[in-house]
């Protein structure tokens, strides 16, 4: 593994160049927001070094770019504090105080980087945590000319779909290109009914938590962060094994069996179950929130099952357990109910309890096929990798985040926040490849 040195050449307030809409001076989070937990989300980019363009042109035409798109995304250069009126509960101030924009530089090329191991590749390098910015971007030069991006948001600000929308406006915004996107930033499109009523099953899968509970979540096993590359042929390969009777299953709904029988070679004797949760958008569930829509909409379905069984029965059984899971949280119904669940345990945050740990082995799958990756161009050129992970140090479950690869062959990115015994279970075949320079076309 290549060790280098991140040298941090600037750093630069960067705030909304004054043409905004009509907004608002602060955004009181909605219920959904209160389910998000406070944690910083990174997504992050890679570059080759574009002919005839230096990083300072690059650094200068982000700034811009980024001063113009916080006029849109106004919410995102403000800053996030206690809210008098609920101490339990934080709130959006709108007051342009500005994201925060680091100038880097690294000691080596692109190349010589271990991709698989973003512990190394991450912290306190591309990634710094500032909390008196909920937005936080880093542009690092490379001593190939080549360049990363990381973009670092609070979660209470939104959502995968909140920050994709920024990432594309900005990008388009960079290119001279039409906006495509008018944010909504109207949060109180989430309220719940009067009285608020809900399915008492939510009470076996959320509880209410306070920032202590959450930054002192237990920690049985350290985990670990690591990108893998998953080949465009495994994954034809799981949804054809996970389709029985002609009833197919989606790409995600296949690999998730795969993995969740996987978990068990990674799962200490003693536990009887284990459990898996899918994070699900509940744009075009709810009628109430459109597209635009800027904040979290999430909720979490979670399956569970015998180690037994997972053991056991085939990928296609599993598929169907993954498949039952899903679509009972992929409705208005649920979302409506989550809405008035939380409403019902204000003030203060909420988490699923498997986040919290309190539920035994649990490993929780984002999707993001629409997240923009290759689409990522903020005029000088496309990247050839594109992906997210967390610097949060706490947490109590298992993560997995796939991203479409950016060379857009069908292929994917995972990035995983696991236990030592799980990567070794997913490393023990190729379907999960560790990621290198190679799968990157760095290397021939």
């Amino acid at each position: 593994m290549t060790i280098f040195d991140v040298s941090f050449t600037g750093e630069f307030i960067v705030k909304a160049s004054g043409n905004q809409p009509e907004k608002v001076s602060s955004l009181t989070l909605s219920n959904l927001d209160l389910l998000s937990g406070r944690f910083p989300v990174t997504y992050f980019y890679f570059y080759t070094k574009q002919p005839n363009v230096s990083f300072e042109t690059i650094f200068k035409s982000l700034q811009a770019s980024l001063s113009e798109t916080l006029n849109y995304f106004y919410p995102f250069a403000g800053q996030i504090v206690t809210n008098e009126a609920s101490q339990e509960e934080p709130i959006i101030i709108c007051n342009n105080n500005g994201a925060l924009l680091v100038e880097a530089r690294a000691s080596v090329d692109l190349k010589s980087l271990d991709f698989h191991n973003l512990d190394a590749l991450l912290q306190s390098k591309l990634v710094r945590v500032n909390p008196d910015f909920a937005l936080q971007i880093q542009a690092t030069e490379f001593e190939c000319g080549g360049l990363a991006i990381t973009f670092t948001f609070d979660h209470a600000l939104g959502d995968a779909s909140s920050f994709g929308k920024f990432l594309t406006l900005w990008s388009e915004i960079s290119r001279n290109q039409p906006v495509s996107c008018v944010p909504d930033h109207r949060r109180n499109l989430l309220r719940a009914r009067s009285p608020p009523r809900y399915d008492p099953h939510l009470d076996k899968i959320f509880i209410k938590c306070s920032e202590e509970d959450i930054k002192n979540i237990p920690m049985p096993k350290t985990l670990i962060k690591r990108l893998y590359h998953i080949d465009a042929s495994s994954i034809d390969t799981l949804q054809v094994l996970a389709t029985v009777n002609g009833e197919s299953r989606t790409k995600i709904e296949a690999f998730s069996a795969y993995v969740w029988k996987k978990m068990v070679d990674s799962i200490e004797s003693g536990h009887k179950t284990c459990k898996m949760g899918w994070l699900v958008d509940g744009r075009g569930r709810l009628e109430t929130v459109t597209s635009s829509y800027i904040g979290n909409v999430l909720s979490v379905a979670v399956g569970e099952a015998t180690i037994e069984n997972l053991k056991q029965n085939h990928v296609s059984e599993i598929a169907n357990i993954v498949h039952k899971s899903i679509t009972e949280v992929t409705n208005d119904t649920h979302f409506t109910d989550l809405i008035d669940w939380i409403e019902s345990h204000r003030p203060g945050l909420m988490l699923a309890r498997v986040v919290l740990g309190q539920e035994g082995p649990a490993l929780v799958l984002s999707s993001g096929r629409r997240f923009p990756v290759a689409e990522l161009d903020f005029g000088f050129g496309a990247p050839f990798l594109g992906t997210v992970c967390s610097t949060v140090e706490k947490i109590g479950v298992g993560y997995l985040n796939q991203r479409p690869s950016a060379c857009n062959d069908g292929s994917w990115s995972v990035s995983a926040i696991v236990w030592p015994e799980l990567a070794e279970a997913f490393e023990s075949d190729s379907v999960f490849q560790p990621m290198s320079a190679k799968h990157l076309q760095l290397q021939t």
